[in-house]
């Protein structure tokens, strides 16, 4: 009985995460799991299913970000500037060192104000913890309270691509893994265009660019509708302006420094 029970033990803390030096994927992570079944991803992505831990890791790059707080325009939107929660729903995050910090026993949490087309940037970072895949600091962006752009430690931890750090949530992988070691700050400069509805049908799909640690990840990306989990993506008629929501997934992910100007970008076709 006591050999099992070392066995199990030596078992777990040989699984357990570590922040190696090098930003590639940890020989103690057996296997990237996916969700089970899931229908197939359109054309011309066709040869993967969705969250399918199969599909090509994207490359590796070097971030550009040097973790310091990024100063806001003069012309920006102040969303969060680590002293209160006055612009958000949820009051219970509670605030660390100027960043509000996902706590999921008191639900996720949204801007008051609703937005359409934007910039938004948004400084954050993921805890330290044991676990694979999706259990490393798992939370997500979602523009108008629908896109998702996947929040995520995957620096020497792999996970489905269309679910890492980066990605536009069950659709597209990020071109880089642009990660920098968990506990460090990260940032997304998203530039979002937002679909445009006339009598409940679609005239003109959401595009969005991510510039990941200073690195462009999606350029010009169109959205194949509202991000979902394990299903297709497809586009249901909503309002011209929407919230931005924060998601609580089990992990003390940080946010700070969240500001937002006006579209800049040329977006679209």
């Amino acid at each position: 009985m006591k050999f099992f029970v070392i066995l199990i033990c030596l078992t777990i803390a040989t699984s357990a995460y570590e922040i190696t030096e090098t930003n590639t994927r940890n020989s103690k992570q057996v296997e990237i799991k996916g969700v089970g079944v899931t229908p197939v991803q359109p054309a011309p992505y066709d040869k993967w299913h969705v969250h399918d831990p199969k599909r090509t890791q994207p490359p590796v790059t070097t971030p550009k970000y040097n973790g310091e707080p990024v100063l806001a325009p003069k012309a920006a939107n102040v969303i969060f500037d680590g002293t209160d929660l006055k612009r958000f729903v949820n009051k219970k995050w509670p605030i660390m060192d100027k960043a509000m910090v996902v706590y999921s026993r008191f639900g996720g949490q949204k801007t008051i104000q609703e937005f359409g087309d934007i910039h938004l940037h948004v400084e954050w970072k993921s805890p330290v913890r044991d676990g694979w895949g999706q259990a490393q600091g798992n939370s997500g962006i979602f523009l108008m309270g629908r896109y998702e752009v996947q929040v995520l430690n995957c620096w020497a931890n792999r996970t489905y691509p269309d679910g890492m750090t980066g990605a536009i949530y069950g659709q597209r992988p990020p071109a880089f893994n642009a990660c920098k070691k968990p506990g460090e700050w990260q940032v997304y400069d998203i530039h979002f265009k937002a679909p445009v509805f006339k009598d409940k049908k679609l005239v003109s799909p959401a595009y969005i660019t991510v510039i990941f640690n200073g690195i462009t990840i999606h350029d010009n990306y169109e959205l194949t509708g509202i991000t979902d989990f394990k299903k297709v993506a497809s586009y249901r008629p909503h309002a011209a302006q929407g919230p931005i929501t924060f998601q609580a997934h089990g992990s003390k992910v940080s946010y700070r420094n969240i500001w937002t100007c006006p579209l800049k970008l040329k977006l679209g076709k």
